[in-house]
């Protein structure tokens, strides 16, 4: 499974590819099948007059996945991509200004991230504090504490790093790293999260170039 960029600059589209999840633009991530979920949402969208036509649903529909697709919720979760479009509704005329509102209601995916899970996410800052990473839309921060005791931060001309003991394993900026989240901050438009590399089977997957 992938995420890959809509037309709308969200995080739009979801397909198979053998259960493994593999890496597109400058992320990658494998979360668990229990982190998405299909859901039926409602949404009020407005036109103006000048779409007023022969081409009305099918501008009513771009404009709805323009409007959904790629955001966030603290309740749903982040909204990758529209499924169905169950219902358009009928417009309503604004006097005033001469737009229609259309009560519209849809199936979308929809990606929640719970405290537990175990995803898979590229570097995208390093300090000696610790490291973010990204997960498609979804930002991690893993402190220093949780990082395993063997590995030691470093400022060298190549950039910031975490380096392990023996110095055959490296976090650097870029590489994939697999995370386990241990809590999630939800507010109204983003949830951030804080992972773990400090237990078995998780950290360094790749380098930038892997």
């Amino acid at each position: 499974l992938a995420f890959v960029r809509g037309a709308s600059g969200g995080w739009a589209r979801l397909f198979a590819s053998g259960g493994v999840w593999s890496s597109l633009g400058s992320f990658a991530f494998a979360p668990s099948a229990a982190m998405f979920f299909l859901l039926d949402m409602e949404r009020i969208v407005t036109l103006p007059p000048q779409h007023f036509g022969s081409q009305l649903r099918e501008t009513l529909h771009k404009q709805l996945v323009r409007e959904v697709e790629g955001t966030c919720s603290g309740k749903h979760g982040y909204i990758v991509c529209v499924t169905r479009i169950t219902d358009s509704g009928k417009g309503r005329v604004q006097v005033a200004t001469g737009k229609a509102t259309f009560h519209m209601k849809y199936q979308c995916v929809a990606f929640r991230p719970f405290k537990g899970e175990v995803v898979d996410c590229v570097v995208t800052q390093i300090n000696k504090m610790g490291f973010f990473a990204d997960a498609g839309p979804f930002a991690i921060f893993v402190s220093s504490n949780l990082i395993p005791e063997d590995y030691t931060f470093t400022n060298s001309e190549q950039g910031q790093s975490f380096v392990s003991g023996d110095e055959d394993v490296k976090i650097v900026k870029d590489c994939e790293v697999r995370v386990r989240i241990v809590g999630t901050r939800v507010d109204h438009a983003e949830i951030f999260g804080i992972g773990t590399i400090k237990e078995d089977y998780l950290g360094v997957l790749g380098g930038p170039e892997g």
